[in-house]
């Protein structure tokens, strides 16, 4: 099919200019000027379909490059699937995830992966990659990293928390960021100290305090910034790049600034609900309603203004993408888990449908400029991800991956109103978004359109990635 969609404003990464956008199939053809002709052929009487953008933007369909669908959590599994998922991200203007597959201690590192693959094939809206989650580091999981880049799963994920789980020891970290080191691929890192973690929530317990609230108070700043001036040096003994998810405390990302500043390759990431929700105003509602908020890292005191030092990093580039970290669980019988003892809440927000509208409100508040949240959203997550040169952008040859955007519109998020993810309840419940994803195309397939959905499950490919262009 031929699409051409015009007198819209293309946003990149780059600025912003007025032309057209013709689709050839799944890519994108040409930027052409409004109007122009080629060879003497009017494109409009000549596509299959025309899209008249006027007054809004056309940008790239999003790239959430860190979600969990399906994942199994503290006895419980993540309640979207990839088919509800992926289909909610849709409907929010992404067009591509990148999903993680989990290793645990005695497991295989491939048949986690394999499990992973039948998970998504055939079901996904979107097109979708890989991370993989190396949860016991030994000599069989660091020859699998090879193995694994070699199909296109290029970046790999290690806990410094969940002790008995997940965790590794800096030794195992520092094996896992040599073998990283050797083949290309990039170490992404859950930087809190978990140990400490765990004393602190288990005296917590000990003197009765079991309230939501306290998931964050038993996981101060002071553990996620340790770890992660921690994680960072143990890299810079390798050197070995250094991604590090979830980043919630100014403070653990002013160590990643100093670092950055003395040329080391490390990078950080930040969540929607880092930026606008906070211990006080969420976590701390009466009740066990704050359960809907627990996730970690935390969200963090508004009046120890981590949001807003957050909004300024992004600014500095110091924090460079925005993911959702999307691990959504239903409050009934999922959340719940963890009446009488906060360290039972199933950890996790559900964004993967909000993450564009939310960061585009930062446009409109004056936080960030409109190119920044095509790059944080898009862009950058192409580059970081080994996407880039097929998704992240406007240009000929790209994946007609597109987005248009209205900024005269406007978007009611709630569980009963832009509501797709397979959830009881919204984390977002009553924020109102100015501006609205009108269109959306996944390889040049309208997948989104006048408040319809037209999609399919299996309308998304698995992206076997290159190695990130910020390995130098």
């Amino acid at each position: 099919m031929t699409i051409l969609i015009k007198n819209g404003t293309i946003v990149t990464a780059q600025g912003s200019s007025q032309a057209d956008v013709l689709v050839d199939g799944e890519t994108i053809a040409a930027i052409l000027a409004p109007g122009e002709r080629t060879l003497g052929v009017d494109l409009a009487a000549s596509v299959d379909r025309v899209i008249d953008a006027t007054g809004k933007y056309v940008v790239p369909g999003g790239i959430d490059g860190h979600t969990h669908m399906e994942m199994p959590f503290g006895g419980t599994v993540a309640s979207d699937s990839f088919e509800t998922g992926t289909r909610a991200a849709a409907w929010g203007g992404t067009t591509t995830i990148i999903d993680f597959a989990v290793q645990k201690q005695g497991e295989r590192v491939q048949d986690c992966l394999a499990e992973w693959h039948r998970k998504a094939d055939g079901n996904c809206a979107i097109d979708y990659g890989f991370h993989q989650v190396v949860g016991g580091v030994d000599a069989d999981s660091l020859k699998a990293m090879d193995e694994l880049v070699d199909e296109g799963v290029t970046t790999f994920k290690l806990f410094m928390a969940y002790p008995g789980v997940f965790l590794s020891s800096d030794g195992q970290i520092l094996q896992a960021m040599q073998q990283a080191s050797g083949n290309g691929a990039m170490i992404m890192m859950h930087a809190e100290n978990g140990s400490a973690i765990d004393v602190l929530v288990a005296q917590a317990l000990a003197e009765g305090k079991t309230d939501p609230k306290y998931h964050s108070l038993t996981r101060p700043w002071e553990t996620e910034a340790e770890a992660t001036n921690r994680a960072i040096m143990l890299a810079r003994m390798t050197g070995a790049p250094l991604y590090i998810v979830h980043m919630s405390a100014k403070q653990a990302v002013n160590v990643l600034q100093a670092h950055k500043d003395e040329g080391w390759n490390v990078f950080g990431e930040t969540c929607p609900q880092y930026l606008y929700l906070s211990l006080e105003d969420q976590l701390s509602q009466p009740g066990f309603e704050g359960a809907k908020w627990v996730c970690s890292t935390p969200l963090r005191s508004k009046a120890e203004e981590h949001q807003e030092e957050l909004w300024r990093y992004l600014r500095t580039n110091d924090l460079s993408v925005i993911s959702t970290d999307h691990c959504p669980f239903c409050f009934k019988e999922q959340k719940e888990m963890g009446v009488g003892d906060f360290s039972k809440i199933p950890n996790g927000i559900g964004s993967v449908e909000h993450r564009m509208d939310l960061i585009y409100q930062g446009v409109v508040d004056g936080r960030i400029s409109l190119q920044r949240w095509v790059e944080l959203c898009s862009t950058t997550p192409a580059r970081m991800f080994g996407l880039y040169g097929r998704k992240g952008d406007i240009r000929p040859g790209f994946d007609a991956d597109i987005v248009i955007y209205d900024p005269a519109g406007r978007t009611e998020i709630g569980y009963h109103k832009t509501h797709h993810m397979n959830m009881d309840h919204s984390a977002w419940e009553g924020v109102v978004i100015d501006g609205h994803v009108d269109t959306v195309l996944s390889r040049g397939k309208v997948v989104i359109d006048d408040n319809e959905y037209h999609g399919a499950k299996g309308d998304g490919v698995f992206l076997k990635r290159g190695l990130s262009q910020y390995l130098i």
